[in-house]
């Protein structure tokens, strides 16, 4: 395996790694990003901290308005899980880096403009990393291929 190969199987671990942390925390509530008292399966909606109080810029009353609702709450949480296990079994990778990079610009507009910058973030930097990844998977160099 070359040196290409192994970088892109780290790649694609790391950003894996990203999204089913996010979904391991939120439904546990194990205190990095959720509390315990606000873990899904106690009842917490994974969604309502961050649409309700995280939210910046022109699009607040949109996304405010989603928070807390059951049908944004599971399609946020599917997606995570969805991208986070499509990049860890290297199936379906075009698939969840797709969806991936949906959530990640969806959250980028939740907080335009952004902070530090006046249009780059880490769900920007995030999005590019899963078009690569998902550009790289279609021509099989992502490392590991099972099939």
């Amino acid at each position: 395996m070359n040196i290409s190969k192994i970088a892109f199987l780290k790649l694609r671990f790391v950003m894996s790694f990203i999204f089913l942390w996010a979904f391991i925390d939120k439904v546990f509530g194990l205190g990095f990003s959720t509390k315990s008292e606000n873990a899904w399966i106690r009842g917490g909606s994974p969604t309502s901290g961050f649409l309700s109080f995280g939210t910046h810029g022109p699009l607040v009353p949109l996304f405010k308005s989603l928070s807390g609702v059951p049908a944004i709450d599971w399609l946020f949480m599917l997606g995570l899980l969805f991208v986070g296990v499509t990049l860890l079994v290297n199936r379906c990778v075009m698939w969840g880096a797709v969806a991936g990079i949906v959530m990640m610009l969806l959250m980028w507009l939740s907080l335009f403009p952004p902070a530090n910058n006046p249009l780059i973030d880490e769900h920007i930097v995030y999005a590019l990393v899963l078009a690569i990844l998902a550009l790289q998977s279609r021509r099989g160099e992502l490392g590991l291929r099972t099939t």
